[in-house]
């Protein structure tokens, strides 16, 4: 009898053990088609050399497009804006909106309405917003903006943020990306400091421990595991940038030199130079190299810093 009941025990285990590999089949299923597959297609592309769309035939397969790509000098461009975004934007969006977190932890009346005050700008249209911060910069023939006239309301000459030199419109993508990400920071680091045991603070306090000892040794440990959250999905956010720039410059970024990393892949299929998918698809890999290995190094400082605290 004994013998009888182990193989229908066996067939149990082996069921329970599988189970929880059939739930999964849905959306290994969905990530197989819709992630895996495109990203097998957009490598393959990448090594194939004069291939045309439309024939679906090649010259040959190698590392020509990638060398292409390197040497093009508006994917060289493209590389440089995005990476002063990225280097502006990010480190100064995470401080900014650690600082304002701070003080509405700190406001204890109205502390909610504040809070939807300074997200208010993440759910609207970053077209929209996009749209009036041309407005503010935009230097035209009927009137300079309303930035230039504070400029000169302070003895300052008008400036073509929209149009004229490199750094202005560098300035004022900076300014506008730093905007738009900075009210979903604001809301992460403020669910964050909430979360915060106060025994911590009521303890720091009795041994008169001064505020930014408290900040620098019991806040900031605390909370570190999301600010390197919100760094390491803002490096990946600002690398993807191009809606924030075609809703400043228009669509012709590359006139306008402010073309980033995400824009030139978008040129090369469907813009003006576009019809080049394996172009494309080598500057997409390029672009996935860079933002994968940028992710590794936060990923690897976030877990050192942990160990240390």
């Amino acid at each position: 009898m004994e013998n009888d009941k182990t193989p229908k025990k066996s067939g149990k285990a082996f069921l329970s053990q599988f189970k929880g590999y059939i739930y999964l089949i849905p959306a290994l299923a969905f990530l197989g088609v819709f992630m895996i597959y495109p990203l097998v297609d957009v490598l393959i592309y990448s090594f194939e050399e004069g291939y045309n769309f439309t024939s679906q035939t090649r010259l040959g397969v190698g590392l020509y497009n990638y060398s292409y790509v390197l040497h093009d000098t508006y994917f060289t461009q493209a590389l440089k804006n995005t990476f002063i975004i990225v280097i502006i934007t990010v480190p100064l969006s995470t401080g900014i909106a650690l600082l304002i977190s701070l003080g509405l932890n700190s406001i204890k009346p109205l502390k909610n309405a504040f809070q939807t005050i300074y997200f208010l700008p993440y759910v609207t249209n970053t077209l929209a917003v996009g749209l009036v911060f041309m407005i503010l910069f935009k230097k035209t023939a009927y009137t300079d903006g309303m930035i230039n006239l504070l400029i000169n309301a302070f003895g300052g000459e008008s400036v073509d943020f929209i149009d004229g030199p490199y750094w202005a419109k560098m300035m004022v993508m900076c300014i506008y990306t730093i905007w738009v990400v900075m009210p979903f920071k604001i809301l992460i680091l403020t669910s964050a400091l909430a979360s915060v045991n106060p025994v911590y603070y009521k303890a720091a306090r009795v041994d008169g421990t001064s505020p930014f000892r408290i900040f620098y040794k019991i806040t900031l440990p605390m909370i570190s595991p999301m600010i390197f959250y919100l760094v390491i999905t803002g490096f990946i956010g600002a690398f993807k940038a191009y809606s924030d720039e075609v809703a400043l410059f228009g669509t012709d970024l590359n006139a306008a030199g402010m073309n980033t990393l995400v824009g030139y892949v978008y040129d090369m299929l469907y813009g003006n130079s576009g019809g080049y998918p394996s172009y494309a698809s080598a500057a997409a890999l390029i672009l996935f190299a860079i933002v994968f290995t940028i992710t590794i190094i936060n990923l690897m400082l976030s877990e050192k810093t942990s160990i240390t605290q």
